[in-house]
């Protein structure tokens, strides 16, 4: 079966601390709550310790149009692709041998924080060396669930084409659509929680060659289900206005994830004769750490199960579609000895979910 290969990060430069960022969200808001200083005890109960950005934080204290903004996630998209998937396929932890952009069948590409017109992957191809005829399959407006989605499309192109070794890239800019005039508790929260993050993953198919891993065991994707839940629109997403996007964040997620995630994993397990005790390790995208504590609920899994995810969380943030590839990263940096299995999972706009099954295999 298609198996993960490496994974890379491009991950932006300014970093901040979390009490850096509750100042600046004390100045932003102040004005519009009373109750400013309770509200402002989401930055410090939500287990973020250090974010990243792709803007110095001065930049997010002045006014900036749709325009302005987008074309910072253009340039700054490109520019942290190219380190990502540079790092993803050079020489590293994971691989003995660089693996050649000219050898990259297909190339996936994943956002839902700014728009690009060629795409983005497009527009690195004319700085990197790929192959004129490498495939483009651009996916926008996945959110959250965008990484574990884009996973499952990239497993399904190496199951179609065995000899394939393909990337897929998630850029998720998540500042750059951070709203000066946006006075709700939703904006309000979402700047405690989001922040930058871009991450390369090289898969490829069961014929593919050229390949020389470092690891014995690689994670094999065995399977994979994407749900969509009916009439759910307003749970997460963005409100496109004249000043870019405006983010919808409800408050029920985590009373979603334990009403509604449990039983689509236990059906899904089914269909490979696995239940939740055959699961060694759980690559879920960190939504919030009251996300990550639903999560552990509605499986039954201890806080061991959740560790790798909550360390993500704590050292980047919420990164939208890019933080399980995160996640996925430091799996994929522990030596597993034996024939595990494990489950990849995200939610986002839709409201959706993805679920992938791993197996760490020779």
């Amino acid at each position: 079966m298609p198996k993960v290969i490496s994974v890379g990060v491009g991950t932006p430069p300014h970093k901040l601390l979390q009490e850096e960022t509750l100042q600046f969200a004390r100045e932003m808001f102040s004005s519009s709550f009373s109750d400013i200083e309770r509200l402002l005890k989401v930055f410090q109960n939500g287990d973020i310790k250090t974010r990243y950005f792709a803007q110095p934080l001065d930049w997010y204290k002045e006014n900036h149009t749709f325009e302005e903004k987008n074309e910072a996630f253009i340039h700054n998209a490109v520019k942290f692709g190219i380190n990502a998937i540079k790092d993803c396929i050079r020489e590293n932890e994971f691989l003995e041998k660089t693996v050649s952009v000219e050898e990259i069948d297909a190339i996936f590409f994943i956002s839902t924080t700014g728009l690009s017109t060629p795409s983005i992957e497009a527009r690195i191809m004319n700085k990197l060396p790929f192959s004129s005829h490498t495939k483009r399959i651009p996916i926008w407006g996945l959110g959250c669930a965008g990484g574990a989605s884009g996973l499952s499309r990239a497993y399904e192109y190496c199951l179609a084409y065995p000899k394939a070794k393909v990337l897929l890239l998630s850029v998720e800019l998540c500042s750059l659509t951070f709203q000066r005039d946006d006075q709700s508790k939703s904006n309000l929260v979402g700047t405690s929680l989001f922040s930058d993050g871009v991450a390369c993953v090289l898969l490829a198919g069961d014929e593919a060659t050229g390949i020389h891993s470092k690891k014995k065991r690689l994670p094999s994707i065995k399977g994979v289900e994407s749900t969509l839940m009916p009439n759910s629109e307003d749970v997460m997403g963005w409100d496109i206005r004249n000043n870019g996007l405006y983010v919808v964040f409800s408050r029920d997620i985590p009373s979603i994830v334990r009403s509604w995630l449990g039983d689509q994993v236990k059906e899904f397990l089914k269909k490979y004769s696995l239940t939740e005790q055959h699961i060694k390790h759980f690559v879920a995208h960190p939504g919030g750490k009251k996300v990550l504590k639903a999560y552990r609920e509605t499986l039954n899994f201890s806080e061991e199960m959740t560790e790798t995810s909550s360390h993500v969380l704590q050292s980047f943030g919420n990164m939208s579609s890019a933080t399980v590839l995160y996640v996925l990263k430091e799996f994929l940096q522990q030596e597993i000895t034996e024939q595990d299995y494990g489950i990849v999972t995200a939610l986002g706009p839709g409201f959706s979910s993805e679920l992938l099954l791993l197996k760490w295999e020779v």
